[in-house]
């Protein structure tokens, strides 16, 4: 098997244990467990929690101490246990712990898996804004998997859909010790305390325009977490009017039209860092943001499906256009003796901070819209709307980036 493909399949098993569970775990928890949406919105929350230290923990670990694919596999078969006893809880502050440590080892390996694909391919000498893309893609292709396999098991509303991401997550974790090797970068020169720590990657919010594109990069993790709690739940509550129609039936496969999307724009990325760079292609994303929330307020499964489908591809271009962009930045920024740090950084500010508020925030405004245990979805998906439009006007006033096309799609630390 060549490089590439031991990497497809490495990026295709990192997002088929998230997508496992990520959309359809909120509606089991309100509408199974019975939770209150402050309560969903918490243990989604915990992803961020997670992501305020870990990923820059194991990317110190693996800066400094171990391979990053050892790391890798390590985190996977610790997170495999955590749902497994996820499985079995039904009180929401036992789900809340739980999640909580199975975040802790699994939000590290998102940026760990960037960590490592950039690392082999630059063993390569491969161009990694070029390459990376194509292969990354596969990782959203299977999360995609992931959703219908839970949608096809009608196991939306079970338990069972923790059992698949469980055995996933080992499988994964057994098959990352078998990557190519990714020792930590040991400099000859005299290291200072914060270098010894493995800390030095924070240096980067010294320049202005760094700290600028790290906290809108948080903001838009937070957008996200918006989406990811309560998407499932929305459609769940069309039951009443529209029992019979796709969406409603099943939910996980319309969902999944987001995900195909993204493996979609995932190939435009080369192309639109290089033509606009990323201070347009992040302003793209939030304003994408801004239509994916208001068209989910004005569409429903029944003569508003256009409405619906036409969000979910516009979600593509929302998330690939600063998530997956914005790792390519850090990446092109950051010196190759942080990069896995650096990494773990941009992980702490969108999945960590960000996903935190988005959680905790979205839940108090699905609650705040609750009447009677009825949700008003349109007020909150104008109130999320209102959120992104706020972002894109400040925005272009906030990060000042000159683009230069020829420096944009090659890294200086290759």
């Amino acid at each position: 098997m060549t490089i590439r493909l031991r990497l497809i399949l490495m990026n295709f098993l990192e997002f088929f244990v998230w997508g496992s569970w990520l959309i359809s775990l909120g509606g089991y928890m309100i509408i199974k467990l019975h939770f209150t949406g402050a309560q969903v919105g918490g243990i989604y929350g915990t992803m961020g929690i997670a992501s305020l230290f870990m990923p820059a923990l194991m990317g110190i670990v693996a800066d400094q101490w171990l391979n990053a694919e050892r790391v890798l596999g390590l985190c996977h078969i610790f997170g495999s246990i955590m749902l497994l006893w996820a499985s079995t809880v039904t009180e929401p502050g036992l789900m809340y712990l739980v999640m909580l440590l199975n975040c802790m080892f699994y939000m590290p390996t998102i940026a760990l898996n960037n960590t490592v694909s950039y690392a082999v391919l630059k063993k390569e000498g491969v161009d990694v804004v070029k390459v990376f893309p194509p292969i990354r893609v596969w990782g959203t292709i299977g999360f995609i998997a992931a959703m219908w396999v839970i949608d096809f098991g009608n196991w939306t509303l079970n338990p069972i859909q923790l059992y698949v991401s469980a055995a996933s997550g080992f499988l994964l974790g057994v098959y990352s010790f078998t990557m190519p090797a990714c020792p930590p970068v040991r400099e000859t020169k005299k290291q200072t305390l914060l270098s010894s720590l493995g800390l030095d990657a924070f240096v980067l919010f010294k320049n202005k325009r760094m700290a600028v594109f790290f906290l809108f990069a948080m903001l838009l993790g937070a957008a996200l977490q918006i989406t990811n709690t309560f998407g499932g739940t929305f459609l769940e509550d069309f039951k009443t009017n529209y029992a019979n129609s796709f969406g409603v039936r099943h939910p996980n496969l319309l969902l999944s039209i987001s995900q195909i999307s993204e493996t979609l724009f995932i190939l435009t990325i080369p192309f639109f860092l290089k033509k606009f760079g990323i201070k347009w292609v992040m302003l793209i994303s939030i304003f994408a943001w801004v239509l994916r929330f208001g068209l989910f307020a004005i569409g429903n499964p029944g003569d508003g499906l256009i409405l619906l489908i036409m969000s979910m591809i516009i979600y593509g271009m929302a998330f690939d256009f600063f998530n997956i962009s914005g790792s390519l930045f850090v990446q092109r920024e950051a010196d190759r003796s942080i990069m896995a740090s650096a990494q773990g950084l941009f992980m702490l500010m969108t999945n960590g901070i960000g996903a935190f508020l988005g959680g905790a925030i979205s839940g108090w405004v699905v609650d705040y819209f609750t009447t009677a245990g009825i949700r008003n979805w349109q007020n909150i998906w104008f109130s999320f709307a209102a959120y992104a439009l706020i972002l894109g006007v400040v925005f272009p006033f906030a990060f000042r980036y000159r683009h230069n096309p020829n420096e944009e799609a090659k890294s200086p630390h290759t």
